[in-house]
């Protein structure tokens, strides 16, 4: 019997839970997901009411200015995610 092998296995089973999102962490990521949609929501109901009038050029410019940064964050956030899965790729094994 290969004593090893058995030790081998029984340590990845035991670490593979440290590899697991916590709950704390999937919350967060939700709670940013949704606050990006409430944004960008926001902004189209915005830019709606501007074109019939019903809103100021002020608050359209500010409605407009703060979905523009939200979309450069999530462009941004993307872009580094993409970044660390190529370099991960690259790592030989």
């Amino acid at each position: 019997m290969d004593i090893k092998g058995l030790s081998a296995i029984q340590k990845y089973a035991a670490a593979k839970p440290a590899t697991e999102p916590s709950e704390g962490a999937m919350a967060a990521a939700k709670g940013i997901a949704q606050d990006f949609a409430t944004i960008l929501a926001q902004g189209e109901d915005t830019a709606k009411a501007a074109m019939i009038g019903d809103a100021d050029p002020h608050s359209l410019v500010t409605a407009l200015a703060q979905t523009e940064l939200v979309v450069e964050t999530a462009v941004t956030v993307r872009n580094k995610v993409v970044e660390a899965y190529q370099e991960i790729l690259r790592m030989p094994v």
